[in-house]
């Protein structure tokens, strides 16, 4: 995932690690390029999504490629999931979604548990500032999830 923080008028480009920190952790809208390689022991599988998140409330995802799911868009208010499929011309809406949250792709979703973790933290190497939550999960590979922002470029990947 790419995200750029750069600002605009008052810079976060001069600002402490510590300031970069709580920038993120107070997100409440971004515009991000994530580009996701999906690898099984059969194959490997590369991914392009536009995602966005407005006032913290709807986000919105966009496939790029695969060329044959590209334009698939997947929009949820807080309440309501909606795909819509623009080559196919279909839209379905799924009406009281609550599971859009744990999608482990959305840095909302990051930063939601990262808050509420009592095993998050945040360190910082040479380039990078690293912020890492651990999750009380059942599930041993979603357990870690780590945010990497370049202190150079202000970007997270």
């Amino acid at each position: 995932m790419l995200i750029n923080f750069l600002k605009t008028g008052n810079t976060i480009i001069n600002k402490s690690e510590e300031d970069i920190i709580e920038y993120v952790l107070n997100i409440n809208s971004y515009k991000a390029k994530l580009e996701i390689e999906v690898e099984t022991n059969k194959n490997k599988n590369k991914y392009v999504v536009k995602q966005s998140l407005e006032n913290g409330n709807v986000s919105k995802q966009e496939v790029l490629e695969p060329s044959n799911i590209a334009g698939v868009i997947t929009e949820y208010d807080g309440t309501n999931l909606k795909i819509i499929n623009n080559t196919l011309n279909l839209t379905t809406t799924f009406e009281n979604y609550s599971y859009m949250v744990e999608n482990k792709l959305w840095l909302n979703s990051f930063i939601e548990d990262y808050k509420k973790s009592n095993n998050s933290k945040a360190t910082t190497k040479e380039n990078e500032i690293i912020l890492e939550v651990k999750k009380d999960e059942e599930n041993k590979y979603s357990i870690y999830r780590k945010l990497y922002i370049d202190k150079n470029t202000r970007k997270a990947y």
